[in-house]
């Protein structure tokens, strides 16, 4: 059983692709494959040790607009991407999976916007939080 063990904890350690391959284990091909989306879409992304929270966070832009952070754990990537509460029922339109939509409708809210997060643990995974990643690019 894997668990909710956070990691790339350890400052002077870049996350490069060998670091990420052992935290993140058999879930580092559905990272690859969240990496050439983010290719395919033109977004970038920039791994940073952000000292609140202790760890190595990813923030991934499509030109000045962030539109995914991720943090790695012990098996699995995290991803949240964050919704104005504006577009929420937009969101709730979207061709996503019945609990999807339930666990953005439980999650909390971050200031002025809703908290979407997602697991990555195999490419399957990959398919909601891409729709919600491009309707984020897309939103005004």
């Amino acid at each position: 059983m894997e668990s909710d063990k956070l990691q790339l904890t350890d400052e002077s350690i870049y996350p490069d692709e060998n670091v990420i391959k052992g935290a993140v284990g058999s879930s580092y091909q559905a990272y690859c494959a969240l990496l050439d989306i983010f290719a395919q879409n033109g977004m970038q992304y920039e791994w940073r040790y952000y000292k609140d929270g202790k760890a190595w966070l990813c923030k991934v832009q499509k030109k000045k607009k962030t539109i995914v952070w991720m943090s790695a754990w012990e098996g699995f990537m995290k991803a949240g991407v964050y919704i104005p509460e504006k577009l929420m029922d937009q969101i709730y339109s979207l061709p996503i999976h019945d609990r999807t939509k339930e666990r953005i409708q439980g999650a909390k809210v971050i200031g002025k916007s809703k908290e979407c997060m997602f697991e990555i643990r195999n490419q399957k995974d990959l398919k909601d939080l891409t729709t919600i990643m491009l309707f984020k690019i897309e939103a005004k």
